[in-house]
């Protein structure tokens, strides 16, 4: 979502209330608030598409800054954050789950280092009367969404990877639509 440039789209169907929570890994959040603090992902000039000179620190800067905040929602409520997907969710009241990885930098101070306790978490936003899951580009978090779900939810797989959409078909997750 932030390294090709979706962040002002995703931002938008937040905006517009058709985003009741979101479920995604520690990296979408700290590669979002780089982006926001920053303008680069992962050291790369989105606009540009070129490295900055030592950009790849940004991404650190990002954590330490939220860390020093005390949070996302606190670093928007004081101003520091004011943009981006993480900034939307804390601005319209969308849950956020992040779930956490050995490989984390950081974490955020949100992140739920506890696999069960995030899985955990995942269940019980997806037991919130879900109709529609979209899953961006997350190959991992979108298939262990997928195993979570009751057949008749609908899912909608956007991915690079046309593997994902096989993936989560192979699993059972026949409803999925997927966008390659």
């Amino acid at each position: 979502v932030v390294h090709t440039g979706g962040v002002e789209h995703f931002a938008e169907l937040i905006r517009l209330g058709y985003v009741d929570a979101v479920l995604a890994g520690n990296a979408l959040a700290v590669h979002d608030i780089e982006f926001a603090l920053s303008g680069t992902s992962l050291g790369i000039d989105l606009q540009a598409g070129a490295p900055v000179e030592q950009g790849h620190r940004n991404h650190m800067a990002a954590i330490n800054t939220i860390n020093r905040a005390g949070g996302i929602a606190q670093a928007v409520e004081t101003g520091v954050l004011k943009s981006g997907v993480m900034y939307e969710c804390a601005t319209h009241g969308v849950e956020v789950v992040l779930a956490g990885s050995i490989r984390d930098d950081g974490p955020l101070p949100e992140t739920v280092m506890d696999l069960i306790q995030a899985q955990e978490r995942y269940a019980e936003a997806l037991a919130k009367n879900v109709h529609l899951v979209l899953m961006l580009s997350s190959m991992l978090h979108s298939i262990g969404v997928g195993n979570m779900l009751p057949s008749w939810v609908r899912v909608v797989c956007v991915d690079i990877n046309p593997a994902v959409v096989t993936k989560l078909s192979d699993r059972g997750s026949t409803q999925t639509v997927g966008v390659v």
